[in-house]
């Protein structure tokens, strides 16, 4: 008898949110760390500034029998200047990163369009950061990119209108096209 090893578990059904419990902030601050300082290492122990303290950090979570689990996609917004707003700091989790397949309830429950393939998790916080601040109030909403991505984001319908560099990486800087990405239906 030949006994083959089993694939590694990994969650479908995911909700995005704002993260608001003591554990979802815990889990967005550590999967903040684990990607920008340990994996990227951009920053040094802790990648935190100012605009954490008025930030909303929204957050991908796995659900495990309709519970949440384990946060696996993160990503900051916040508010510039009035109905100016800024997305920044989008880290998905290594192990879910070239995630394929999502369960049927995950734009049911989440209100917000499925996106397939590659980068599935980190379209949709990027879909869950732009309609929560067009909810909110947003005339324009930017951010700024590591190059690598930029095509990524282009699929995602942004339009990149300059470059600089950011932590010593070109940075590309990009407008999301706000008509793509209507208010979301909750803000939460």
């Amino acid at each position: 008898m030949i006994l083959e090893k089993f694939p590694e578990y990994r969650a479908q059904d995911f909700l995005f949110k704002i993260a608001t419990t003591p554990d979802e902030l815990r889990g967005y601050w550590s999967l903040r760390t684990q990607v920008f300082c340990e994996e990227q290492g951009i920053f040094h122990e802790s990648d935190r500034d100012m605009y954490d303290e008025h930030g909303l950090p929204i957050i991908c979570a796995t659900l495990i029998a309709g519970m949440v689990d384990e946060i696996v996609g993160a990503v900051r917004i916040d508010e510039r200047r009035p109905r100016i707003w800024q997305g920044s700091r989008l880290a998905v989790h290594p192990d879910y990163r070239r995630l394929t397949q999502l369960s049927p309830s995950v734009p049911v429950r989440n209100h917000q369009p499925v996106y397939r393939g590659l980068g599935a998790l980190g379209a949709g916080l990027i879909y869950k950061a732009v309609s929560t601040a067009n909810a909110i109030g947003c005339d324009h909403f930017y951010a700024d990119v590591q190059e690598q991505n930029a095509r990524f984001f282009q699929r995602l319908h942004w339009q990149p209108i300059g470059e600089k560099e950011m932590y010593g990486l070109r940075h590309i800087r990009m407008e999301a096209e706000l008509d793509r990405y209507p208010a979301a239906q909750k803000v939460a």
